[in-house]
């Protein structure tokens, strides 16, 4: 028996415990099915909280009195009254590193694909870090999206935010999955958030050929996650594209959809007691956009960049829904699907006299410019006269300017015309459109 106490002893001896301080544990009090209380835990908000009865994780969002108000991670937890909560220090950092390229994970970090753990090298802020904004870069070099509209006519930027916005059925898939193979992206980093698990499925499978996984990393969070882990899952792909940027590279972020994002926060911020604006939405949406969309951009200490594309759902074709009107009010440039020319048959079905690249100026040749607006007149021209032309009250002679705009709308439409798996290169697209439509 001495010996075992001995024993004991030696072992324990060895233990340092002057640097461990107790842990305080709280206790869970209520759960409404979206937010839970605690009582005796004193984090502050975005922490991260384990309960020891289920080994569920929640965040901290708010305190109501001594209360604090947490919001779960899962929502098939099943939950008890009076189990402890602990802090988990892991839930603010995301982890990085090239190992995640290939892979699919969801808002957590988990992979997805099957394909086994990821061991990631390094850790990086979810909320990202403090930034200086004059460290930010300007955009004045040209991103080419294979795609020859947007390259012409709407030419992007390396470091430039676009907002993608369309109704449902128009498009809007086919055109990421260009802009995807097309792109000169070294890294792309891709978030489907608050979508249907058959389209992040049918996205993998169509849209991402091994040569553009190889150097994708996609987050997915489907619609039946709560709206915390799909806000988180917006937050982790930004994280990961940041860091790709620290390091130097050309990201591309593409965020599926900001609208399910903004839902997502809706539902948080409704569950907290916000006061519901304009369509429901608690004012704390019109925060979350513009911050999430300036973490993008280019980063002049670093030489690396961010070119992000947020994809915004128009419900009912409403360009003045106030999702779209936010977001168009913070990026750098907004690209409008219209459904009348995909019923025609146009695709990429890009509403020329709606979209706008802020940036262009900055970018294209004053031959480019000169082409574009020529090809902008006589685009706004024949939509003007839209009506008058299709029931047959216009009279050939009554504007030039109209009968040009009528006479060249085939070149027109065709100029946007694109087969999805096809990609032409900026220099190519410009030359094309100054050819055709020089000033």
């Amino acid at each position: 028996m001495s010996s075992l106490v001995d024993r004991a002893g030696a072992i324990l001896s060895r233990l340092d415990v002057t640097e461990v301080a107790p842990r305080r544990v709280g206790r869970l009090m209520s759960y409404d099915g979206l937010t839970m209380e605690a009582v005796g835990l004193d984090l502050p908000i975005g922490s991260g909280v384990k309960l020891t009865a289920t080994g569920g994780r929640a965040e901290v969002v708010g305190f109501r009195g001594e209360k604090t108000l947490l919001m779960p991670l899962d929502s098939a937890g099943a939950h008890i009254a009076g189990s402890g909560v602990m802090p988990d220090a892991s839930g603010a950092m995301v982890g990085v590193g090239n190992a995640l390229l290939g892979r699919v994970v969801d808002a957590l970090g988990d992979p997805l694909d099957g394909f086994g753990p990821i061991p990631t090298s390094d850790r990086w802020p979810l909320e990202g870090k403090p930034g200086n904004p004059l460290d930010r870069d300007r955009v004045t070099q040209p991103f080419d999206v294979g795609v020859r509209a947007v390259n012409a006519l709407l030419t992007a930027g390396v470091g430039q935010r676009i907002a993608l916005v369309a109704g449902s059925g128009v498009g809007k898939s086919v055109l990421m999955g260009q802009m995807l193979g097309g792109s000169e992206a070294e890294i792309n980093v891709i978030g489907l958030i608050g979508e249907r698990s058959r389209e992040v499925s049918d996205f993998l499978a169509t849209k991402l050929p091994p040569k553009v996984r190889a150097r994708t990393v996609v987050v997915a969070v489907p619609a039946d996650h709560t709206p915390l882990l799909r806000l988180r899952g917006a937050m982790r792909a930004t994280a990961i594209a940041e860091y790709f940027r620290a390091q130097g590279k050309k990201v591309m972020l593409m965020i599926d959809s900001l609208t399910r994002v903004a839902h997502a926060q809706r539902e948080i911020g409704l569950s907290l007691g916000e006061p519901p604006t304009v369509k429901g939405y608690p004012p704390s949406v019109f925060g979350l956009i513009p911050r999430l969309a300036e973490r993008a951009g280019a980063d002049a200490r670093t030489g690396g960049s961010i070119t992000a594309i947020y994809t915004v759902l128009a419900d009912g074709d409403d360009l003045d829904d106030p999702i779209v009107d936010s977001a168009r009010a913070i990026v750098d440039g907004h690209i409008i699907l219209s459904r009348t020319l995909g019923e025609q048959g146009v695709y990429p079905a890009i509403d020329i006299g709606r979209s706008l690249s802020r940036v262009m100026a900055d970018i294209a040749s004053p031959e480019q410019m000169a082409a574009a607006g020529v090809y902008r007149r006589l685009w706004s021209a024949y939509e003007e006269n839209r009506d008058l032309i299709l029931m047959g009250a216009y009279t050939a002679g009554g504007d030039p300017l109209v009968d040009q705009a009528i006479a060249r709308r085939p070149d027109l439409l065709g100029f946007l015309k694109q087969k999805p798996g096809e990609k032409l290169d900026f220099a190519g697209s410009a030359g094309a459109l100054t050819e055709m439509f020089a000033a």
